[in-house]
């Protein structure tokens, strides 16, 4: 079985402690000399980085979450001068203003390498033809994994989102072996295979690197049955880096997904104290990048639920193991890959009058193998009266704001006032169909 880096992906973990100390070290220098938001807290109760003597001292730092990158916009949370930042990406699953994550041109190669080391744990090689499905925009979606397939001197096509019977044409004319996408996606291109009559046997899919939203034991079965290939979990985290996390091997030991520890400190915390778990109970993973330049993050609370396993893996890696995400700890959901605050569409509409918010809510619902977002808002006269002559309009600019705003297109819908709160099932902030 393949190792990408086997100097470090098999590193004896006492050496590997070590590293992680050292650079833990340099990275508290960094954003206490740097940034602001990190001295402020760290002389709050009374720490500096020299009084990090061993990873055990990492507890005693205080926590980092979406609401502080959010407040830091754009570009507090930088621990460089932003001539040496040469790539800027966001991500709009925050509570308020987008959160930016820049890149030194140091990020974007260890970025590329870690890209790497996921493919080759799934098995992809130089021989292969990857289909890269994800977003090209500001959120970090595709380029981890599009640098890594480069790296490794496969071919990569950058398809993007979109144009399912393209697709498919794609992946049939180009002789696509890899397809990377998240889950749901993956289940609606066999569909349209299904529709066209074309049998995936007769297609060169050996492999898919899936990502980007919960998915179950039974879905991966689905899929793989579906289109005759091998589905492999990773775990992207846009504000710590983007995908190359972690990474699910061919061995498939349960939970699968190899952490980059030697980049990412990893803790699994109880979500309400706080209070640092053992390893393999249920908790909140929280990420320490520990080699990142631009935007380094101490402590940051991903609001993900996994448990971790030090467990040794036939495949020889030696770093933790990450199951599945076996949910959130916040109020975030997630539609068609995308992180959404509930609280930030209220932003939305109370911006677009500048007056009260009005009650609104978010209801969430998969039509065949794909999610959609409706949002159900109350009109009442002091708020939209004097757009309702022009509702067509209004709906279309209301739909566009918050497909800025949140990163998914909704469906919109104009109730009656009271309507929301009328039924006890309805009276939730989100109502989410899929569960």
């Amino acid at each position: 079985m393949a190792i990408f880096d086997q100097g470090a992906e098999q590193m004896d973990r006492g050496e590997l402690a070590q590293l992680q100390l050292e650079r833990l070290q340099a990275t508290l220098t960094r954003v206490y000399k740097n940034v602001k938001f990190y001295k402020k807290k760290f002389d709050e109760i009374g720490f500096l980085p020299e009084d990090c003597q061993s990873l055990e001292d990492l507890a005693r730092m205080p926590f980092t979450t979406r609401h502080d990158l959010a407040r830091a916009y754009p570009y507090e949370m930088f621990a460089v001068p932003l001539r040496e930042v040469v790539r800027i990406h966001s991500s709009t699953g925050s509570p308020g203003n987008p959160i930016v994550m820049g890149y030194t041109a140091r990020d974007l190669r260890h970025w590329a390498r870690l890209a790497a080391r996921v493919l080759t744990a799934a098995g992809v090689d130089r021989d292969d033809v990857v289909q890269v499905t994800l977003s090209y925009g500001l959120l970090t979606s595709a380029f981890g994994l599009h640098y890594g397939v480069e790296l490794l001197g496969a071919s990569v096509i950058p398809t993007g989102p979109g144009g399912t019977a393209r697709q498919v044409q794609v992946m049939r004319d180009y002789r696509s072996t890899v397809l990377i996408s998240t889950p749901s996606y993956a289940l609606v291109l066999a569909d349209q295979m299904a529709a066209q009559g074309l049998d995936p046997k007769d297609l060169h899919l050996k492999l898919a690197l899936l990502a980007g939203e919960p998915w179950t034991e039974a879905e991966r079965a689905e899929i793989e049955s579906r289109l005759y290939l091998t589905a492999l979990e990773n775990y992207a985290l846009s504000e710590a880096m983007g995908p190359g996390v972690a990474g699910e091997c061919a061995a498939r030991q349960s939970p699968g997904m190899h952490l980059n520890e030697d980049h990412f400190l990893p803790e699994v915390i109880d979500p309400k104290s706080g209070a640092v778990l053992p390893a393999g109970e249920l908790g909140e993973l929280v990420i320490t990048t520990i080699t990142r330049e631009a935007t380094p993050l101490v402590r940051f609370r991903t609001g993900d639920l996994v448990r971790l396993d030090y467990a040794p893996c036939p495949c020889g890696r030696t770093f933790a193991r990450m199951s599945r995400i076996a949910g959130r700890c916040d109020e975030v959901v997630i539609v068609k890959g995308i992180n959404i605050f509930p609280t930030r569409v209220g932003q939305i509409l109370r911006g677009l009058h500048g007056e009260e918010e009005p009650s609104y809510q978010l209801v969430v619902g998969r039509e065949g193998h794909l999610d959609y977002l409706e949002v159900k808002i109350e009109v009442h006269e002091g708020l939209f009266f004097d757009k309702m002559t022009v509702q067509r309009e209004f709906l279309q600019e209301l739909t566009h704001k918050l497909a800025q705003g949140i990163g998914v297109q909704p469906r919109v819908k104009l109730v009656e006032v009271g309507s929301l709160a009328r039924e006890q099932e309805t009276s939730n902030l989100v109502i989410d169909l899929r569960k």
